[in-house]
């Protein structure tokens, strides 16, 4: 015996010997699950409520900020939401702020699910952090909105205040068609350290990785990305982190007056990728497509309308380099109708779209693939007062979608919410009740409903041109999947 355990690999036996014998006890002590008759059913995941989320609007400064969380969201208990902004002045380079810093600034705790809270952020305010726990978390939404009738940012800007993750997808205009700013934020108690990867027109930008970034807890920093990239005229652009999360933002001013907005969050690369939300009416619509694969990408594009789903003449395969992004003008094709794009290809692609607006001074918006909302999605900003209106472009490109559609005022009481339907392989566009100031919008899919995606179109005419934002519907905060425990030696025995 003593010989045994002084060889290593006598040592080993001895402690498989003594696990296997412990599992075999346990086995043999085990209630038998199948007594009552038949196996055991396979253990699934289980849903359980969103207990804890956070988000970051990326610069509220001069802009209007909603947040909200819909009613019955789930048993979570009792909750809050927290706001709290930077004060740090909200610069546009380099770091700013840490946690718990002197300069924040608590604006509210909201503690009553379904009451949309907004204010108007004044200038100097750095990023806004939205925590929530218990009740407050399950589906909160939030989002900030920017409007301006004249100078270099005249239109209208908005974006869904994001959460921290570990890569984030960005496609739009490039440094060299507008003025692109990334914006950083780490709300988590850990460091985080940042790539950034930029794929052009002519593949893969060198030294595109922007050096190594660092934000501290409670840190954030704003990235000019033309210090980047600074010839393309389109690029896709992977925010990566190799230890911690960040939130990434990117707003787009174009050059010549032509616009203002921002990117939204791109779905990961995939082999089949549904754009939603792409507005009616006239103006340009340009669909931009990256591969950052190592091969080349043949990518089929189809488009679903009211009328029905077709390939466009003469653009049905989109070629596409590896390591680069191909935009393809689909202004003609689409025809001025409410649209969504659905791409399949061999090899994972990204996708988004740039619609521009009319007038002489046109805005511009855009959109980018996006998941189905199969737990439903929630809107924390719409308008419909005066010359501004809101309306949803739904989308199902499989089976016929049926919906919820419920509104959340921010004062007075909720109207009851209405139900509608979407062909398969249909747009269906709605338009928001015309209400009195700003309100929330909450869209749940129904029983027996194919997947449906969207986003929420925004306008208002102004003088000169159409003003015009898009925001696609993102998968509501209020589930998540925790996979089955099972028994098994694997976690101790190789």
């Amino acid at each position: 015996m003593k010989s045994l355990i002084e060889n290593r690999f006598g040592l080993l036996v001895l402690v498989l010997v003594a696990l296997l014998a412990l599992y075999g006890t346990a086995a043999a002590t085990r209630p038998d699950r199948t007594a009552a008759g038949g196996a055991a059913a396979a253990p699934e995941p289980r849903r359980v409520p969103i207990s804890s989320v956070t988000t970051v609007c990326p610069a509220p400064a001069d802009t209007r900020v909603g947040v909200v969380t819909p009613p019955d969201g789930g048993d979570a208990g009792p909750g809050t939401a927290t706001i709290t902004a930077e004060g740090t002045g909200g610069g546009d380079a380099g770091d700013t702020g840490t946690a718990g810093a002197a300069g924040d600034k608590v604006l509210d705790t909201l503690d009553t699910p379904g009451r949309l809270w907004q204010q108007e952020v004044p200038a100097g305010s750095g990023p806004i952090t939205v925590t929530a726990t218990g009740s407050s978390a399950a589906g909160l939404e939030s989002a900030q909105t920017r409007r301006e009738t004249s100078g270099g940012q005249r239109g209208l800007a908005g974006v869904r205040c994001v959460e921290p993750a570990a890569s984030t997808w960005l496609v739009g205009p490039g440094p060299a068609a507008a003025d692109v700013r990334l914006y950083l934020s780490n709300p988590d108690p850990a460091r985080a350290v940042v790539e950034v990867l930029v794929y052009s027109g002519e593949g893969p930008v060198a030294g595109g990785t922007g050096g190594t970034i660092v934000l501290e807890p409670g840190g954030s920093r704003t990235v000019d990305l033309k210090e980047l990239a600074p010839s393309p005229l389109v690029m896709a652009v992977e925010v990566r982190t190799a230890t911690g999360r960040v939130t990434a933002a990117a707003r787009a001013i174009m050059n010549g007056g032509r616009g203002v907005d921002w990117l939204p969050a791109a779905a990961a690369p995939a082999t089949r990728v549904v754009v939603p939300g792409v507005p009616g009416g006239g103006g340009k619509r340009e669909l931009l497509v990256a591969s950052p694969a190592e091969v080349d990408t043949l990518v089929e594009v189809k488009v679903l309308t009211p009328d029905g789903t077709y390939a466009l003449k003469g653009r049905e395969l989109v070629d596409v380099p590896a390591g680069s992004v191909v935009s393809v003008d689909l202004s003609t094709g689409i025809g001025g109708q409410p649209a969504a794009l659905v791409l399949t290809s061999e090899t994972p692609v990204v996708a988004g779209l740039a619609a521009t607006g009319t007038g002489k001074k046109p805005d511009v918006a855009f959109t980018a693939g996006a998941a189905p909302i199969d737990l439903g999605s929630v809107v924390a900003d719409n308008r419909t007062d005066g010359k501004r209106g809101s309306r949803l472009v739904l989308a199902a490109p499989e089976a016929e979608g049926k919906v919820s559609v419920q509104v959340l005022p921010r004062s007075g009481d909720a109207p009851e919410a209405f139900e509608l339907g979407i062909a398969a392989s249909r747009v269906k566009e709605v338009k928001l009740p015309e209400m009195d100031g700003s309100f929330a919008v909450v869209v749940l899919p129904l029983p027996g409903s194919g997947p449906v995606y969207g986003a929420r179109v925004m306008d208002e005419r102004i003088k000169d041109g159409l003003a015009l934002t898009v925001q696609p519907l993102a998968a509501a905060r209020m589930w998540a999947l925790v996979p089955p425990i099972t028994e098994s030696v694997a976690t101790v025995v190789p």
